[in-house]
């Protein structure tokens, strides 16, 4: 082999190297993202990413936005601009406040990062609760009352958190963690808030494992939501409950207020532009819904019925949906929707469908998180 083809093949090699980093992660993969609002990822040439979280309902306020610089484990970063955090990543260790949290950390497969978190009374998964009894999890207390030698022990990297919960933030911020905002919560659609599985993976140096993981469930998502977008009939959805004498409802523009319209129906508080819980009067909801086809609605008790509704207020027999047998209940002491939910919005997407357009379905579909009222 001649030296000039020696030579070329050298300068080859250090262009794609070149271009291997250029945006990379720690596994070679940049972040896109495509639906989440709630954070921005801006990748380095030396591997470094910037990332920035943003709580939507503060934007004008400085405190609102948190930004983290992810270091490469074993590497020094040069330059970074002023007010970031850094992060060496990937972490060995952290701790979770939710459930939601936890969910992107079962669906990578690293839950050996996972060091500690908090109340685990509604979990459901089988490997958490085994590694909560035999140490490898620890329980640092519930919000507001958080043991800080639980939390030493821990050994946390970072603590994920969620601004909004009381104790999120005063209750852990003398600990030697850098704190990081969860906002998957604050997304306003199922994909948006799944996509923050990537956001996770910034940390695990998981972004290809990430991404292959969003895409099928994007094409999952969207395929079902083409077959409902089909139906001719699209039936009208109602949902909540009374709660302390008010009746506390999904807004108009959350997360399950789109994924019924998904599902191939219309919401009954379609022109209200709220993203989060709304509380209203009886008499309200019962002047917009009274004749709604169906009702969703979620439930934390055995035997949970129509009977059972009754005994919460006989008010309810006068809705058109619970006179015909049309609710749509989610167990969420027996199911494991805020857990699961995050990260399979096809799951909760295929329920609602086969709620309302049971036809689309298999005819041995079996819901996963909204069954029909017994």
């Amino acid at each position: 082999m001649t030296m000039k083809k020696i030579a070329l093949m050298l300068m080859a090699a250090v262009l794609l190297c070149g271009c291997a980093r250029k945006g990379a992660g720690s596994n070679g993969s940049p972040t896109e993202l495509k639906y989440a609002k709630c954070f921005t990822v801006n990748e380095r040439e030396d591997g470094v990413r910037l990332v920035t979280v943003s709580n939507p309902e503060h934007e004008d306020g400085e405190a609102s936005v948190y930004r983290f610089a992810l270091v490469p484990r074993g590497q020094t970063a040069k330059d970074l601009p002023e007010g970031y955090q850094t992060v060496n990543v990937p972490i060995e260790h952290c701790i979770v406040m939710t459930l939601p949290q936890l969910s992107g950390f079962v669906e990578l497969g690293a839950l050996d990062r996972v060091s500690g978190m908090n109340s685990a009374r509604t979990l459901q998964n089988t490997e958490v609760k085994a590694r909560i009894r035999d140490g490898r999890i620890i329980q640092i207390g519930m919000e507001g009352n958080f043991d800080r030698e639980l939390i030493i022990a821990a050994q946390p990297d970072v603590i994920f958190v969620s601004p909004s919960k009381r104790g999120g933030f005063r209750a852990l911020s003398d600990a030697d963690a850098v704190l990081v905002p969860y906002l998957g919560y604050k997304e306003t659609t199922a994909l948006g808030q799944a996509e923050w599985i990537k956001f996770v993976a910034l940390f695990t140096g998981q972004e290809q494992q990430a991404s292959n993981y969003f895409n099928a469930l994007e094409t999952r998502y969207n395929a079902l939501k083409t077959r409902a977008d089909s139906v001719a009939q699209r039936p009208v959805v109602m949902n909540g409950r009374l709660l302390e004498g008010l009746w506390c409802a999904e807004g108009g523009r959350s997360v399950q207020a789109q994924m019924i319209r998904d599902a191939g129906a219309t919401y009954i508080l379609d022109a209200d532009t709220n993203t989060s819980d709304i509380k209203m009067e009886f008499e309200e909801m019962y002047a917009k819904a009274y004749n709604a086809d169906y009702w969703t609605t979620i439930c934390s008790q055995d035997n949970y019925d129509y009977a059972a509704m009754l005994d919460v207020d006989d008010r309810y027999a006068d809705f058109a949906a619970f006179r015909n047998h049309h609710v749509v209940c989610c167990d969420l002491k027996q199911s494991a929707f805020r857990e699961l939910s995050p990260m399979h919005p096809d799951l909760l997407l295929s329920d609602f469908i086969y709620a309302f357009h049971p036809e689309l379905l298999p005819a041995d579909y079996r819901p996963t998180f909204y069954k029909p009222l017994p």
